[in-house]
């Protein structure tokens, strides 16, 4: 070390000696820790939180306890453990149930796709609700609130194969057993629910079906689906009824006993059947404001506990409802009585018996035109040759007009005796066409709800189940839409051809003649939203009675029809009028002197 550094640590060591003596303060008191709450949750260590978290979740676990007893009292039990979702399958349908609440969860029809090719799924939890309810002391209990063990089982050869599913829940010395059974084919899944020792636990034998659903879109023509999705239902007296089919909310109690209940859609259906009845009933329907849904459906139905149930979940084909329960097949609508007839007991059975030899829907339904209108041909036959009988007394028509000019009275009398005379009837051309009539109205039932023509094409329409645009237009015309179907074009267009070649045939004038041109337009905006099939229908109908009239045209001479009316008139010149003659004459006379009568008293007051 040298001097210098030697006189520097003197002097450090000067300054510390000196700064201790003078200026340092003496040592501070030592103060005992805070013990109020605040320091002492801060003070706490790591083991002594997590025994205290542990504490709070206890108490949680006691309160939640407490919340479960007082709301499910013996029931309390069930409303803890662990879910599992099982699986019912057949050739047609595809269930899966969980053991929370043994409730159907979803529910998908296998062999269909949604318009955008999606599974099918006609019913989901997530979308809606579908719950059970009893009659406990406590108040009422939702069965989807508690954990069931369950067991499945399958029973029978191939053919004859049920896959069941059994959830049991014990509470005490009783038990709540749902059982579900699903056979090896077909859209129908059987449920049971049953008790067994809990008449001291539940206050009456009543249970609550509460189903509430969002219908899901399933066809790419939403205005279409909702015009055709309604809640059917079906009373044990034999009464059918459904809620509107309008856009509008509808709601309807029901009073007396049901014996099914059905959420219709345009193809599908997912209903409940009561083995027995359903003693009373509350329904209701509404039409979202958005596109998420078709409609929203809403179903309280009350019946015995240990009532047995089942669920059609499928296509609405008029073959299989029929097979499923007294008045189900309804939820196909056949048309009016007048011509339901035609298409259950004709249209259906000939529509099903081709699909035996041919897969393209649209030479069926060619077919289909060609077999009624030879079936109908006979009637097309005497309707020509009526038309004829008229077209050949046109001469003397027109006499009777020149000579009794605008006494209309007269002139129709005229008419009666010359038409008497000459063996005519004015509506032996048009009674035929009237017999047809129910044959060209069951297909505008037929074609909009037949399912066999979902997603089928034919030509250039890629779904003959719906309409054929092939040109989108970026406005909407008031009544026809904002696209061209061209199946209805050709349709519009064919009539018309016929119009104009009947006239040739008849004696209409005026107005009468107009009419035929004027109806194919009016269709024409009626029909460009309706499916494809049925314009196609009406189409090819037109294009073969257009043949059928130019056939008969050729085999038919009009001077042999005018000889059988000079034969008539020789023959019938001395007969008496008909009792009908007499009183048709009677009554236009009756009619023409009412009339007068006003005229009359006019030219006595003056």
């Amino acid at each position: 070390m040298d001097k210098n550094q030697a006189t520097g640590l003197i002097l450090f060591a000067a300054v510390i000696l000196v700064y201790s003596l003078f200026f340092a303060s003496g040592p501070e008191p030592i103060t005992e820790p805070q013990t109020d709450a605040a320091t002492q949750v801060q003070s706490k260590s790591s083991d002594e939180e997590d025994v205290e978290q542990l504490g709070e979740g206890a108490q949680s676990d006691s309160l939640k306890n407490l919340s479960d007893q007082r709301k499910y009292g013996n029931f309390s039990s069930l409303v803890r453990g662990e879910e599992r979702l099982f699986t019912l399958e057949n050739e047609d349908l595809k269930v899966t149930v969980s053991s929370k609440g043994g409730e159907i969860q979803t529910v998908e029809v296998k062999g269909f796709k949604t318009y955008d090719q999606q599974d099918l799924i006609l019913f989901d939890q997530e979308f809606g609700e579908l719950e059970y309810e009893i009659n406990a002391r406590e108040g009422k209990i939702g069965l989807n609130d508690l954990y069931f063990e369950g067991s499945q089982s399958v029973s029978g050869s191939d053919e004859d194969r049920v896959d069941q599913l059994v959830f049991t829940a014990n509470v005490g010395s009783g038990s709540l057993k749902r059982s579900y059974r699903l056979p090896a084919a077909g859209y129908q899944l059987s449920h049971a629910l049953e008790t067994s020792g809990l008449d001291a636990l539940v206050s009456d034998e009543i249970v609550t079906v509460n189903w509430k659903t969002d219908l899901p879109v399933l066809e790419e023509d939403m205005l279409e689906s909702r015009r055709k999705t309604y809640m059917n239902f079906y009373t044990v007296g034999e009464d059918y009824d459904y809620l509107t089919t309008g856009d509008s909310e509808d709601a309807q109690q029901i009073g007396e006993p049901l014996k099914w209940v059905a959420f219709k859609q345009r193809f599908f259906t997912a209903g409940i059947i009561a083995n027995q009845q359903f003693l009373e009933g509350n329904l209701a329907q509404e039409t979202p404001l958005d596109a998420s849904a078709v409609k929203r459906m809403y179903a309280t139905l009350r019946m015995p506990v240990n009532e047995e149930v089942s669920y059609y979940f499928g296509p609405n084909n008029y073959k299989i409802l029929k097979q499923v329960t007294p008045e189900f097949d309804k939820n196909v609508d056949m048309g009016y009585v007048f011509v339901s007839w035609v298409n259950k007991y004709i249209i259906v059975n000939l529509f099903h018996w081709l699909e035996n030899f041919f897969d393209n829907y649209g030479v069926i339904i060619i077919l289909i035109v060609f077999i009624i209108k030879l079936f109908l041909l006979p009637l097309t036959y005497k309707s020509y040759i009526g038309m004829a009988k008229m077209r050949v007394i046109k001469p003397e028509i027109d006499e009777l007009k020149e000579k009794y000019g605008d006494d209309q009275t007269k002139m129709q009398q005229e008419q009666m005796k010359l038409f008497g005379q000459l063996g005519v009837s004015p509506i032996s051309g048009c009674l035929p066409m009237v017999l047809q009539m129910p044959f060209l109205l069951a297909m505008f039932f037929f074609f909009p709800n037949s399912i066999e023509l979902r997603q089928e094409s034919f030509l250039w329409a890629h779904d003959l189940s719906t309409y054929d645009s092939i040109v989108n237009l970026p406005f909407t015309i008031p009544f026809y839409g904002s696209h061209v179907s061209l199946f209805t074009l050709l349709m519009t267009l064919s009539q018309i051809a016929y119009t104009h070649f009947n006239n040739q045939l008849t004696t209409a004038q005026g107005p009468m003649k107009n009419i035929g041109y004027i109806m194919p337009v009016v269709f024409m905006f009626v029909l460009n939203s309706f499916p494809a099939a049925l314009s196609f229908y009406y189409f090819v109908s037109n294009m073969v009675t257009f043949g059928q009239q130019a056939l008969i045209k050729q085999f038919v001479d009009d001077s042999k029809i005018r000889q059988k009316v000079e034969e008539s008139k020789a023959k019938n010149a001395n007969k008496k009028k008909s009792k009908f003659q007499q009183r048709i004459e009677q009554a236009m006379k009756a009619a023409e002197s009412k009339k007068a009568e006003p005229a009359k008293k006019k030219g006595r007051q003056k």
